[in-house]
């Protein structure tokens, strides 16, 4: 209407509805109403037909409507005011990415901001539209995926490790007449959890767990920050950054999905050269968390299923470092911008790593060490001394391993086998990676490929799909895997460097064709112009996005700031209070549980970041059978079980083997053989 907008929500049955009201009176302000009701579909339909007839200008005028439907939209990406009143940004279009568990992941291919306030009440700004066209630079169609119950900014072994608490636990915080117990946060669940020893009136009961999300890999929770109190956690929809992808392989005919989740860090987001090193509060450019998640494709549930998941993680060197770009050149020289002798920096990136990983976490560095002249070789030394002074004062069992390997002088040896001696790395590798060159681009993916490639061995040999844990290259299984990866380093490198791989496994192989030459020099050239004329325009649309930049008629225009190092350098601007010890630079609680990480301890603090609420086994926000199999529509086989991805069933001909690793010519002999016989 003229005065409100209402958003409709309802769950895949549509058997129940929110109801939102918007105010549209308000130049400036953002009121929203959530009365928690929860409609049917007969109310929902009452309340509608109340608001039209209410709103039409003549009542008894059949023709005029007072209510008209504005759009259809999937979920809510947040709300955002630049110099003039609120919008709203919604999902318009969206495309299933994967399954886990049953629960769906999905890309947005389409968005749309409307305009809270109606005309009567908008107050102009000369600048809201350039501000517009700023904050729409961030293409939300282009790799953010979200999902409705499952929490993507965790990882698997985090979801499944809450589930997986004794009911012990939680049964402080729960009670026996209230349906919800409200602690700090309001979130999305994602499971249940089932307690068998406590049953009510001859019946199991089902919690689910509603779980604050990781804001370090959300890129919305600025713009939903304004509401996040206001209404109902159902409408709260997080959206990560990245990549999303997932193959199908057959393994004795048993089908096996791989799932490769890679989540972009909105801490000092930004592109290649403006974003380098590490902020004030151990935030690092361009860091990446990559999740390989293996399950038995036969089982959906998580609590029947078999699932097996790997975590690594690429980021800059931890360290204060930039690039003067001021003269456009292919590599400007690398400088160290503070000194940084007790290592207060890394030690600050380091105990985040230490919070969500525990130990051991281990670096490998891929940046050069010999050099003509010193320009790569600063990082490594400055790096292997803030390791060196952080592991004195953590408990042996306990430190940082470092292994430093000038990847890109061995690529030009005819002696060493690049490959072969990642290999060799990852078979060493108990922990966490934390993969580093000096772009983290090619030779990082290469090396995050290779080893991904030796713990997928150990997945499928765990989940019991191989009798030992080997994979050879030119295999089905190994072949698609590589494509997940050279999609997701694609991927990746547009993001932060504006442009695909100039680098990839069959180039440190030696085996790609020889138009790859030019490709590489495409890629290059390609790299290279977007770092110098639309890396700025980039970086202004992501701090625009993520709020690191908020427009104000009394602060200079985003466009007017000769450098963006106070907005993602925040504590520079104040005097510290509380400087961490140089000595004790992990934070509390986090050493007496190692090697367990602490963010996955069930301690006080973190059951406090968590709701339970009383469920039935059949609710509709556990049981994904509803949301896959959509009974209350008309459905398609082929809608339903065909996700668009890579599938090792296409390379299959006729022939018969038990050897699901077989090399791929071994098809084309038998073809051959075929021919001639007959």
């Amino acid at each position: 209407t003229k005065r409100r907008y209402f958003l409709v929500g309802s769950n895949h049955a549509q058997t129940k509805h929110r109801v939102l009201k918007i105010d549209r009176t308000e130049p400036k302000d953002l009121v929203i109403i959530d009365d928690k009701h929860v409609y049917n579909q007969q109310e929902v339909r009452e309340l509608l037909g109340r608001l039209d007839l209410g709103n039409r200008t003549k009542i008894s005028q059949k023709g005029s409507s007072g209510l008209s439907r504005t759009v259809s939209a999937f979920g809510i990406v947040g709300f955002v005011r630049f110099l003039e009143g609120y919008y709203i940004v919604l999902i318009t279009k969206r495309r299933k990415m994967a399954d886990i568990g049953g629960h769906s992941i999905y890309k947005i291919e389409d968005t749309t901001m409307i305009y809270i306030p109606n005309d009567s009440v908008r107050v102009t700004h000369p600048d809201e539209a350039r501000y517009l066209r700023i904050f729409q630079n961030v293409d939300l169609s282009s790799n953010f995926y979200f999902s409705y119950s499952y929490d993507l900014s965790h990882s698997l072994q985090y979801n499944l490790t809450l589930l997986q608490r004794p009911y012990e636990q939680w049964s402080s915080a729960a009670s026996s007449t209230e349906e919800e117990v409200h602690t700090q946060s309001k979130q999305d669940s994602f499971d249940i959890f089932e307690d068998e020893g406590l049953p009510t009136k001859g019946e199991r009961m089902v919690y689910g767990l509603y779980n604050e999300p990781y804001y370090k890999y959300v890129w919305n929770g600025k713009l939903l920050e304004r509401v996040k109190d206001i209404v109902h956690h159902d409408w709260l929809m997080y959206i990560i950054h990245g990549f999303c992808g997932q193959s199908k392989l057959l393994i004795y005919g048993r089908p096996v999905h791989i799932t490769l989740i890679a989540r972009r860090s909105s801490k000092f987001a930004g592109t290649r050269f403006l974003k380098r090193g590490a902020n004030c509060e151990g935030d690092v450019a361009n860091e990446v968390e990559t999740e390989q998640v293996v399950h038995d494709a036969s089982v959906m549930s998580f609590t029947a299923g078999s699932y097996s998941s790997y975590v690594q993680v690429r980021g800059s060197v931890p360290l204060y470092w930039s690039q003067d770009i001021s003269t456009m050149m292919p590599k400007p020289p690398i400088r160290l911008d503070q000194a940084d002798p007790y290592a207060y920096v890394a030690g600050l990136h380091f105990d985040q790593m230490l919070q969500r990983f525990g130990s051991p976490i281990i670096i490998l560095n891929l940046v050069k060490k010999r050099e003509k002249r010193k320009h790569e070789k600063i990082l490594s030394e400055e790096l292997f001394r803030a390791v060196v002074n952080l592991n004195q004062f953590l408990p042996p069992s306990h430190c940082i391993d470092y292994i430093a390997w000038d990847m890109a002088r061995y690529t030009k040896s005819k002696l060493c086998n690049v490959l072969d001696r990642l290999s060799m790395i990852a078979e060493n590798v108990t922990g966490v990676l934390r993969t580093n060159c000096v772009d983290c681009l090619d030779r990082t993916n290469t090396a995050q490929f290779m080893v991904g490639k030796c713990a997928l061995a150990y997945q499928l040999y765990a989940l019991g799909m191989i009798d030992k844990p080997k994979l050879q290259f030119d295999t089905d299984c190994v072949r698609l895997f590589e494509e997940l990866y050279e999609d997701h380093g694609d991927t990746l490198s547009l993001q932060y460097g504006g442009s695909q791989l100039v680098h990839r496994v069959k180039t440190y192989r030696k085996i790609a064709p020889w138009t790859q030459h030019s490709k590489d020099i495409m890629q290059t050239l390609s790299r290279y112009y977007s770092n110098a004329f639309s890396d700025a325009d980039r970086q202004d649309a992501i701090n625009l996005f993520l709020q690191v930049y908020q427009p104000s008629e009394f602060k200079p225009h985003l466009w007017e700031l000769p450098t963006d190092f106070y907005l993602h350098h925040t504590s520079t601007m104040a005097i510290p209070q509380d400087r961490r010890s140089y000595t004790l630079w992990w934070s509390e609680g986090v050493l007496s549980y190692l090697p367990v990480p602490y963010d996955e301890v069930p301690c006080e603090e973190n059951m406090n970041k968590v709701k339970v609420k009383r469920m039935n086994q059949l609710d509709e926000s556990i049981d994904i059978y509803t949301e896959f199999f959509k009974p209350y529509e008309l459905t398609s086989f082929d809608d339903t079980f065909c996700i668009a991805m890579t599938n090792s069933a296409r390379w299959i001909y006729t022939y018969k083997s038990n050897d699901f690793a077989r090399p791929l010519h071994m098809k084309c002999l038998f073809l051959i053989c075929c021919r001639n016989r007959n």
